[in-house]
């Protein structure tokens, strides 16, 4: 199958690129086209509603994060099985980190590298022909990025539609619909970003109101039309994220433990590892023939009270860590710990594998790339492993307690952090989420 692409975009955060984005794979989808969704930089929410409108996963692409030969080979498993991929880039086209060249974590690096052609959302309420402007620079900042068109959003008439329209077709720029506003298309928040994609009640039915908007308002075949063959390096090995942390691992799974990369797990089957899900929760504890566990991140603060009652998840848990490693990775670090203070100002009794303690009542907005290099052996490498990865999380550290740090912490441009993450034993957990291996991302 040739699998073509294209790049959703927009200049900032909240110009409806993910709206835009359903629509466009709800649309192809019902025109019987295989279509996939993608994702650039680190990011779980915005995944999860493209498999759950296409049927099939969509991987995230990170220029810094990822190691190029890890990136050149989740951007090939993008590209396979299906006739289009559809990547929704994060943040502004152009925006990332300030360096080096082609790997800032900026979707314009994914583009640039792929040859991705980018159509521009841009939110024209408030405006009319400056828009013009906006597109216009886009176009020319970067030679190495095409502009393949612009979609308009947030349109509050024809006539809005037109002025806007005409002005960017004389800068030499198609424009390839206007999607009216319509605040009944507005996918619910919560802290994190959108309410996931598995507690959506309706989302059969927003994807055929977004589908049949994107028909009337969108040029679907010109849209089509846009998308190329990816400029896809040859494979060069195998490239894996991340070793598996055993054959058969039992990995947390419900509306509390969902944050888990696709291409993280698609590196653990591809090496004969086997994941069993299952939920705390239900109060469920991990599968005993298990020989690893991973709880991933998720919002176990909205959950805090029914963790604290699932006695048996609790106990299945403590008993598996006494002779198998056990991970946690943001929520699953907090549940791994001693209490959880929930929004009210509640306190939870949480696992007590790990001694410290978590509040969602006094939070404090972490975000930013990262990357560990770490002291212990644990589930996710051995000692003096760097990896790569991000932390987003409202929740903070209120009790250190007394376990040993797991790994020296850097940001993005390599300034030093506090240390990061627990360990004790066989269990360890950080609020940091791994999304590769690797001394440097990019090129390394």
């Amino acid at each position: 199958m040739m699998t073509r692409g294209l790049m959703i975009a927009a200049p900032r955060s909240g110009s409806g690129k993910t709206t835009l984005t359903l629509a466009i794979l709800a649309a192809l989808r019902r025109r019987g086209v295989a279509v996939r969704g993608a994702k650039t930089g680190p990011d779980y929410i915005d995944p999860a509603f493209h498999e759950a409108l296409t049927g099939l996963s969509s991987l995230n692409l990170d220029s810094w994060a990822m190691p190029f030969p890890l990136l050149d080979s989740v951007m090939a498993q993008a590209h396979s099985s299906c006739e289009i991929v559809v990547t929704e880039a994060s943040m502004g086209l152009f925006d990332g980190l300030t360096g080096p060249q082609g790997a800032r974590g900026a979707p314009a690096d994914i583009a640039a590298r792929y040859g991705l052609p980018v159509l521009l959302v841009l939110d024209i309420s408030g405006q009319g022909q400056s828009a013009a402007a906006t597109a216009l620079g886009f176009a020319s900042l970067n030679p190495d990025v095409r502009l393949a068109g612009v979609i308009l959003n947030r349109v509050g008439s024809p006539r809005h539609a037109a002025m806007a329209t005409q002005a960017i077709n004389a800068v030499g720029l198609p424009v390839l619909g206007a999607f009216g506003r319509d605040a009944g298309l507005q996918l619910p928040e919560r802290h994190l970003g959108l309410v996931q994609a598995r507690e959506h009640d309706g989302l059969d039915a927003l994807a055929t109101r977004l589908a049949a908007q994107a028909e009337r308002d969108l040029d679907l075949d010109a849209i089509l039309a846009c998308a190329t063959m990816a400029d896809l390096p040859p494979a060069v090995g195998q490239a894996r994220a991340l070793p598996p942390p055993g054959q058969r691992i039992a990995v947390a799974n419900d509306a509390a433990f969902s944050f888990l990369y696709a291409h993280v797990v698609a590196g653990w089957q591809e090496a004969g590892a086997e994941l069993r899900p299952f939920s705390p929760l239900a109060d469920e504890g991990p599968a005993p023939d298990c020989d690893a566990c991973w709880l991933p991140g998720g919002y176990p603060e909205l959950h805090a009270g029914q963790l604290a009652q699932a006695a048996r998840f609790r106990a299945g848990l403590a008993d598996f860590a006494r002779t198998r490693p056990v991970h946690g990775e943001c929520g699953g670090f907090m549940v791994l710990g001693e209490s959880l203070t929930d929004k009210a100002g509640e306190t939870h009794r949480m696992a007590g594998l790990l001694g410290h303690a978590t509040s969602f009542a006094t939070r404090r907005m972490n975000l930013g790339y990262r990357s560990a290099t770490l002291r212990h052996d644990c589930s996710i490498g051995t000692a003096g492993t760097t990896l790569r990865g991000h932390e987003f999380h409202y929740a903070t550290l209120t009790h250190p307690g007394p376990d040993a740090p797991l790994a020296d912490m850097h940001d993005g441009y390599g300034t030093a952090r506090p240390p990061g993450g627990l360990r004790r034993g066989l269990v360890s957990g950080t609020f940091f989420h791994v999304l590769a291996t690797g001394m440097t991302g990019g090129g390394a």
